[in-house]
C-alpha cells in the first residue's frame, strides 16, 4: 500500500512539473529501501534556513546545471518559480550572466561556481556569503549545492538521463551556457 501511494505521489510530482520520474518509479519497484532513504532528500531540498530564496535556488541550479543537459535544470527552475524567484535572476544564472542577476543571486551563484568547479576564489566567495548570512548562510548555499548535483547524479547514474530538453522560464526559452569542466 505505501508503495501505490508513493508511487502516486511521484506520477503527480511528474504530472505537476512535466518531469519524468521514471527513475524514481524504478527505484521504488526495484529497491523499496533505497528509494525511501532517497526520498528524504525531498526535505533536504527544500531546506532554508537563512539564505534568500534567489542565492538558494541559483546555487541549485548551478549544481543540476553541471549535472543535466536539461530536465532536472527544468525541475530546479520550476521550483525557483514557485519560491518567487524573479525570472530574470532565473535567466540570468542559466546564461551565466552574473551582472545580470540580484545581488543575492549573484553571490549564490558565484560561490556555487566556485564550489563546483573548485576555482581559486572559493573561500573568498564562502567568506562573502559568512559576513552576508552566517555560517547558517553557508552551510544553507552548501546544501542546495550538493541536493543540486544528487538527483540529476542519481538519474545517469541509473541509466536514465537519456533526454536532453530546452529549458524555458516562464514559457520563454532560455539559452543555457554549461561551464567547461
Amino acid at each position: 500500500m505505501i508503495r501505490w501511494l508513493t508511487n502516486r505521489f511521484l506520477v503527480r510530482m511528474g504530472a505537476r512539473y512535466d518531469y519524468d520520474v521514471s527513475y524514481m518509479q524504478a527505484m521504488l519497484q526495484d529497491a523499496p529501501g533505497a528509494f525511501f532513504k532517497f526520498a528524504k532528500l525531498f526535505d533536504l531540498a527544500r531546506h532554508r534556513d537563512i539564505a534568500p530564496p534567489a542565492a538558494i535556488h541559483a546555487a541549485k541550479l548551478v549544481g543540476a546545471m553541471a549535472e543535466d543537459c536539461g530536465p532536472c535544470v527544468q525541475l530546479v527552475v520550476n521550483f525557483a518559480r514557485e519560491a518567487g524567484v524573479a525570472p530574470s535572476d532565473i535567466s540570468a544564472v542559466l546564461r551565466h550572466d552574473a551582472e545580470g542577476m540580484s545581488a543575492d543571486a549573484a553571490l549564490g551563484f558565484r560561490f556555487a561556481e566556485a564550489v563546483v568547479w573548485r576555482l581559486p576564489e572559493e573561500d573568498e566567495l564562502r567568506d562573502a556569503v559568512r559576513a552576508q548570512w552566517g555560517e547558517k548562510g553557508v552551510i544553507d548555499l552548501a546544501l542546495a549545492i550538493a541536493v543540486g548535483r544528487v538527483f540529476p547524479m542519481t538519474k545517469a547514474g541509473m541509466g536514465y538521463a537519456k533526454a536532453c530538453q530546452r529549458v524555458s522560464v516562464d514559457g520563454a526559452p532560455v539559452d543555457v551556457l554549461k561551464r567547461a569542466a
